[in-house]
């Protein structure tokens, strides 16, 4: 019997280093813009919640 080398050419542990050394070399980017955004966001909205409690409160 002769061994046979897998078809998978996504598999080989070459392409894997490849993959991890350009992982590496990338930096990570830090999304604090979107998390700021989202607060932002929020204390919009309970603003707004609070100015229309308020005024229906004074109509009545």
């Amino acid at each position: 019997m002769s061994q046979q080398m897998p078809n998978d050419p996504a598999g080989t542990t070459h392409q894997f280093e490849n993959f991890v050394a350009q992982a590496q070399q990338q930096p990570e980017s830090k999304v604090s813009g979107g998390n700021v955004g989202l607060i932002v966001g929020i204390v919009a909205v309970v603003v707004v919640v609070a100015v229309l409690a308020v005024a229906l409160v004074t109509m009545m």
